[in-house]
């Protein structure tokens, strides 16, 4: 009998692979990681809770479980990436780090000294195993579909990945988890990135980033407000800017268009969201799944964002740098993130997203 490790965050997605994976004939072992420190007594991660409803779904399946604490590789490895983003005045994404850092990292190692043939995660996506390579398919559910979160694992890590929800829609995998009478069953799913939890980002940011106040001035550099700290701010931004009702200003909303980390400016724009389209962007080190492309130059699809439908592009490899043309203006592409790309069935692999070209 193989054993599949699966990694267990107290949420419905998990409990329920866990519990097909049972259902398969595999000896399922689940695996909570505690990947942050959190002093204040009201806490901003629900770790207590989503362990204690771990702890309830595994008993209710009769499968061992276990809590590893991965707090110090996060900090390491994840967080201080995040920071240092935030303080260059980019827009990071915490979220595919830690897949590629800690869940198929110190979490595949330590599944392996437990036994594991494989690891399985509660994701919405699927897997191909071949002989030659290891292909990353989008789920059925497109709505849910996370390969974006996935783009940057590698052929090593992909290798002994279960991913059982791949095939399921949502509302499916909640009457599974009332079928089985699992806590977590009408569980919300958790949203936003676990370390800030229900704090506001702004005063979350501040304990670790000194707040450095600035002008805001619109496209000619004329002084329209002051802000907080540009790297509060992000492209398209429209609520928080405390600009309105001044003299002169009646041309609709204002909205981020830039930010000018050097001069600590932060660049606004009055009804016309021209300022925030791009016909093109540059990423450099793609991670490509399986492999690099034979063609140097070909037609896909892109997400800049999660959630985003997916846009036609035309890619240019030019060594490490690769060149994405949209085959439609996008708005409001930021730096920081990560472009991932697909075909119809495949995520292709992603990489940071460096330049804008407007």
């Amino acid at each position: 009998m193989k054993t599949v490790v699966i990694g267990m965050s107290g949420g419905v997605d998990s409990s329920v692979a866990a519990a097909l994976l049972k259902e398969q004939g595999y000896n399922v072992i689940g695996l909570f990681m505690h990947n942050w420190e959190e002093d204040d007594e009201e806490g901003c991660c629900t770790a207590k809770q989503d362990w204690e409803d771990v702890r309830r779904v595994c008993n209710k399946l009769n499968i061992p479980y276990y809590s590893v604490n991965f707090a110090k590789e996060y900090m390491d490895r994840v967080f201080s990436y995040f920071l240092k983003e935030y303080s260059a005045g980019r827009t990071p994404n915490p979220d595919v780090l830690c897949n590629r850092e800690i869940k198929f990292g110190p979490f595949l190692e330590y599944a392996k000294k437990l036994g594991a043939d494989y690891i399985a995660t509660g994701h919405y996506c699927d897997i191909e195993h071949t002989e030659n390579a290891h292909y990353l398919l989008k789920a059925v559910d497109q709505n849910k579909d996370q390969t974006y979160f996935l783009n940057q694992l590698s052929q090593k890590q992909l290798e002994c990945v279960l991913f059982p929800l791949g095939k399921l829609e949502k509302p499916e995998v909640r009457k599974i988890a009332e079928k089985y009478g699992f806590v977590t069953a009408e569980k919300k799913d958790s949203i936003g990135i676990c370390f800030i939890g229900e704090r506001k980002f702004r005063e979350f940011l501040k304990t670790f980033i000194p707040a450095k106040k600035g002008k805001i001035v619109d496209m000619q550099g004329n002084e329209v407000g002051k802000h907080d700290g540009a790297m509060y701010y992000t492209l398209g931004q429209r609520r928080g800017l405390n600009i309105g009702g001044k003299s002169g200003t009646e041309g609709g909303r204002w909205f981020v268009v830039d930010k000018d980390v050097k001069n600590n400016l932060l660049i606004v724009s009055q009804g016309d969201e021209k300022p925030l389209y791009s016909k093109a962007l540059v990423t450099y080190s793609v991670n490509w799944i399986p492999g690099e492309p034979e063609q140097k130059e070909f037609t896909c699809y892109a997400k800049f964002r999660y959630r985003q439908p997916e846009q036609k592009v035309y890619v240019r490899i030019e060594k490490d740098r690769v060149c994405v043309d949209f085959d439609e203006p996008q708005r409001a592409v930021t730096p920081g993130q990560f472009v991932v790309f697909y075909d119809e069935k495949k995520c292709l692999g992603g990489g940071i997203i460096e330049e804008v070209i407007k």
